[in-house]
């Protein structure tokens, strides 16, 4: 098959291009410059250009486009956020309205954020509740929640009949590279840093970096799957338990725990923000389980041992 990653030389778009790389696919990434791949096709990830090509005639494309949240959320920041979300994916609809032989699927990276704030039972796809603005929650977290929203907005508004479409809500992909997720967790506890943050109520979701590219697969497999699903493994567990378990995993028995204040103070020396720490996402995948779907790591205790190898 032909695939084209837009947005390829992030965390995600690398484990993909490798993925279905070794699957012998042709792969192609859309990319501003970055890392050497087979190919790349330049864009800017909002306007048409040559680029629209790649998708005339390939078998799938996959959008994974978007600055990285992973950063101060001063306004300029927010807004390219949501610009570079919603303007990408405008685009790719564009590309793909445009072609003569259009791609049969359309996987379309969205978030697992998109969903409130909760301690209570697990949001899935039927029941889940779009966060708004939460009770005890700082206000400007709605703003993650507009951005998810206007992201699926502009796949759902895409004129692409002939292209089936699959919103991606996904949860904290965990991966070996170094810069993943897990990557930092893993530094953190080394350094002794992996403690529980403000008690570690807060629900965790997370998906294996391995079960992430087969749920991907499985969608090309099964044509009659499209819509909102949730990517994240069916086991959501505390902050605090998550990191025991990575700590056991890698030896280190001491981690030492961060009040609320602490990580708002933290965050500031990171470059981040503190909400990516601080919301509770509990989220489960009632659609990829309902149509079949088999994890090879459900467990958080069995995808730790294995990502820590």
């Amino acid at each position: 098959m032909k695939i084209v990653i837009a947005g390829g030389t992030g965390f995600l778009g690398e484990k993909l291009f490798q993925h279905w790389q070794s699957m012998r696919h042709d792969v192609v990434v859309l990319s501003r410059g970055g890392k050497s791949k087979t190919k790349i096709a330049n864009w800017d990830g909002q306007s048409d250009g040559p680029w629209m090509k790649e998708i005339d005639g390939a078998d799938i494309v996959v959008n994974h486009a978007g600055r990285s949240v992973n950063c101060r959320y001063t306004s300029e920041n927010l807004k390219e956020m949501m610009d570079s979300r919603v303007l990408s994916t405008q685009a790719i609809g564009r590309a793909i309205a445009q072609a003569k032989n259009p791609p049969a699927l359309w996987l379309q990276m969205s978030t697992a954020t998109i969903y409130a704030h909760t301690f209570g039972p697990a949001h899935n796809e039927d029941s889940g509740v779009i966060g708004g603005q939460e009770p005890g929650v700082p206000a400007y977290w709605k703003i993650s929640i507009d951005i998810a929203q206007a992201w699926e907005k502009a796949l759902a508004e895409a004129s692409t009949p002939r292209t089936r479409k699959v919103a991606l809500r996904t949860a904290m992909v965990m991966g070996r590279a170094p810069h993943s997720v897990f990557g930092v967790l893993s530094q953190m506890s080394r350094l002794g840093l992996g403690g529980s943050i403000a008690g570690g109520g807060m629900y965790m979701s997370w998906i294996h970096e391995d079960d992430f590219a087969r749920a991907l697969d499985f969608f090309v497999e099964q044509q009659n799957l499209q819509g909102v699903f949730n990517i994240c493994a069916p086991n959501p567990l505390p902050q605090k338990e998550l990191m025991r378990t990575l700590r056991r995993q890698i030896g280190m028995p001491i981690g030492l725990p961060a009040a609320s204040w602490m990580v708002k103070i933290g965050a500031v020396f990171m470059r981040t923000d503190a909400e990516l720490l601080l919301k509770s996402r509990r989220v489960v995948p009632k659609r990829l389980l309902d149509s079949g779907f088999q994890f090879r790591f459900p467990q958080w205790e069995e995808a730790c041992a294995d990502l820590s190898r």
